[in-house]
């Protein structure tokens, strides 16, 4: 099993940035694909962005891209998601996500979650 516990959220003018953290305990992540999803009031939970395991490949969402960076620590059994320019439309609940099967953007693919933390941007 893997625990995930995101922080960073918090609420931040638009055009603010933000630096999101999951920390994973349980299991090393190591030869985990990780990724961060988001789900804004009376949407479905949607793609952000995510690394593979090795940490060759990265994966963004469109709306996030140029603006949002994934990075991931194996030391620190951690991942992170930088966010620039945000805007009130990113404005939801983020949940780090961990899985083993390809597929990034697929929630599907994904074993293990998170509870979320909230990013709110006013505008």
């Amino acid at each position: 099993q893997v625990q995930l516990v995101e922080s960073g959220g918090g609420l931040v003018q638009a055009g603010g940035s933000l630096r999101l953290s999951c920390t994973a305990s349980g299991r090393t992540i190591s030869r985990y694909n990780m990724g961060w999803f988001r789900q804004a009031p009376g949407k479905e939970r949607e793609f952000v962005a995510a690394v593979g395991w090795s940490s060759i490949t990265t994966s963004y969402a469109d709306p996030v891209k140029g603006r949002f960076t994934i990075s991931r620590d194996n030391a620190k059994n951690a991942v992170y998601l930088q966010m620039n320019k945000l805007a009130p439309e990113d404005t939801a609940v983020y949940y780090c996500a961990a899985g083993q099967t390809y597929g990034l953007g697929y929630p599907e693919n994904y074993d293990y979650w998170g509870q979320g933390t909230q990013v709110t941007v006013s505008s």
